[in-house]
């Protein structure tokens, strides 16, 4: 993975999906939108996975570098 994409995904990851998920929840409680607890969920879920792959690749990257 290129240093720009583990840049771009990291920030993903670390920004944009915790703010998606922290304002879809809360609209869908201020406008009744339907599945506000389902879609945040299933949106952190995503964030969890991608750190996790972020955190592997990067620990991969480090044992390369020794």
């Amino acid at each position: 993975m290129s240093n720009k994409i583990y840049d771009i995904l990291k920030f993903v990851a670390q920004i944009v999906l915790p703010a998606l998920a922290t304002f879809y929840v809360t609209i869908a409680n201020i406008w009744s939108l339907p599945f506000g607890e389902q879609i945040s969920g299933t949106i952190m879920a995503v964030d969890t996975l991608l750190g996790a792959v972020l955190m592997i690749s990067s620990s991969n990257y480090k044992k390369g570098e020794k």
